[in-house]
This record gives structure tokens, sequence and C-alpha cells, in this order.
């Protein structure tokens, strides 16, 4: 995304997981923010994915939303060698349906916090990546307003078609 600043950062342990990460780019796309992806993974590359975080923070990203499967430790090891919120996509994963990638997100020891989505949630993650960058940014909160404002009118045009077809 050379055309925008680079805010966030968003990291998945393998390439296999990048149907679900997809749906957070798709969002950051949608609301103009920047981005950058990576394929790194805490236990194969663990020096890589200590330099990603450590470097982050100077690297001028505020966010970094990272989606694992089975073990998941990624969002944790990022989270560990970084002062930015993290924000953890546990993966959906055949072995154990997912419940392994999200306990090793939410189960973080006190000091080394990882907010964490829905299985597969990578769209909330990204929208809870704008809500935090918001906080400070008046025209980010304008898109987050925008987006819900959104939100409502497409429920109200659900529940009428709804309400058609019943009638």
């Amino acid at each position: 995304m050379p055309d925008k600043k680079v805010e966030v950062g968003i990291v998945m342990g393998s390439d296999s997981d990048l149907p679900v990460m997809e749906d957070a780019a798709k969002f950051l796309d949608e609301m103009g923010i920047g981005y950058e992806m990576r394929v790194i993974s805490a236990h194969r590359t663990p020096d890589i994915a200590k330099e990603y975080a450590t470097s982050a923070l100077d690297r001028g990203l505020k966010v970094i939303i990272a989606g694992a499967g089975k073990a998941a430790h990624l969002a944790g090891v990022l989270a560990s060698f970084t002062p930015l919120p993290v924000i953890g996509v546990p993966v959906r994963t055949s072995t154990l349906g997912g419940a392994d990638s999200l306990y090793s997100m939410v189960q973080m020891p006190s000091g080394v916090p990882v907010a964490t989505v829905a299985l597969n949630g990578a769209k909330n993650a990204a929208i809870l990546a704008l809500q935090i960058m918001a906080t400070g940014d008046r025209d980010k909160m304008d898109k987050m307003i925008e987006f819900k404002k959104r939100l409502k009118k497409e429920t109200i045009n659900k529940d009428k078609n709804l309400k058609n077809k019943m009638s």
C-alpha cells in the first residue's frame, strides 16, 4: 500500500491463514487505512517475529493484528516484544476446531495482553484496530461513525426485507 501511510501490521503464522486474514485487509482498504501483511511464524522464525515486533513502533505501526491456528503463539510472542496493542485472530483448525487457537490467545499471562476476537474474526480485528487508532484521530473517528451508521442502515433494511417476505 505505497499510497497510504502504513499504520497496521497484519501478520499470520502461515500463508494458509491468508483466506481468513484477507478480511482484515479488505476492511482496512475500505476505510483507507494503510497496512502491511507478513507471514511470520512464532515457532519457525522466532528471530524474525522478535525483529518485527521490536521495530513496529519505530516503523510507524499503531496496531498489530496477528492471526494463527493450532498452538497460535504468534500474537502473544509479538505482544511480548512491543508496547503496541496486539489483536489476536484465532484461526479455526481441522484438528480441534480452533479451540486451541482461541485458548492460546485469550489465556495470556498478566502484563502481556492480547485483545482477541472470535474464531476467524479478522474483520472484527480490523474494526477494533481502527477504533483504537480513532481515539486520537478525528478523521478515523469519523470513518468509524460512518461505518456504524452504515451497519445500522443495513440492519434496518434487512428487517424491512424480512417483513416484506413474511407479508
